[in-house]
């Protein structure tokens, strides 16, 4: 165990020094036809989803939400600490989608408590992409903690997404991404192993001027253990 401290501090020590020693702040909003993840159709339709980031020496902190306009209540806040070194990424979340009418400070889960119904849901993720000439992204995504436990017993289910995404740049400064989601067990993503959802997205970064663009984004989704079928536009600005 100290053997290992000493490797993961020393690696973390090199890490740190080969990162930008810069301190960012960014912002950003998204505009979504429909509010679709992981094949999942979140109820929210046409939402606003903003995000404030903050990093310094590849540690970063961001803020994250989702807002319907269309369909009231349905809302989403999201707690993301990370840290990335070249194409490896290591984060921690706390997502909450329990909407306007719940309150945000209630983290206790059990079978009576309607445990997959809103509430926090901890993550931890890793993704590595390999390189620009070879675009392609692996992530792992479990639930480890929160309202995450079967109503039946309340045990721990472990939800666990993984997904591959590869881009691929077109003529017209347009990129096409095509990605597969899976989950290996059952849980909130579905109630045994299964290809999760196959998506294909095109995005483009549409210039106005010497210093406006504004990317775009048009995706489909198909959700195989849903039988469902999404087309997802999006449009951005930030900072």
């Amino acid at each position: 165990m100290k053997s290992f401290l000493l490797a993961a501090c020393l690696g973390a020590t090199a890490f740190t020094a080969q990162a930008q020693d810069k301190f960012t702040v960014s912002g950003k909003a998204d505009l979504v036809s429909n509010y679709v993840w992981r094949g999942i159709d979140q109820g929210s339709g046409f939402s606003v989803q903003p995000q404030l980031g903050l990093s310094y020496k590849g540690v970063f902190l961001t803020a994250w939400g989702s807002q319907s306009l269309t369909r009231g209540d349905a809302q989403e806040f999201d707690l993301t600490l990370g840290y990335t070194w070249r194409g490896l990424t290591v984060q921690v979340a706390d997502l909450w989608w329990g909407g306007l009418s719940q309150p945000y400070g209630y983290y206790k889960h059990g079978p009576k408590n309607n445990p997959l119904d809103g509430g926090h849901h901890f993550e931890g993720t890793v993704s590595y992409r390999i390189s620009d000439k070879v675009p392609l992204t692996l992530s792992w995504n479990t639930w480890f903690a929160g309202a995450d436990v079967r109503r039946a017993n309340g045990n721990r289910c472990f939800s666990t997404y993984i997904n591959a995404a590869y881009d691929v740049a077109l003529p017209a400064a347009i990129t096409l991404t095509p990605s597969v989601g899976f989950t290996p067990w059952r849980g909130y993503y579905h109630d045994k192993a299964a290809v999760t959802d196959i998506s294909l997205k095109a995005a483009r970064d549409m210039a106005w001027n010497d210093k406006f663009t504004l990317p775009l984004s048009v995706q489909v989704v198909v959700s195989p253990p849903r039988d469902h079928v999404y087309l997802v536009a999006g449009v951005s600005v930030g900072f």
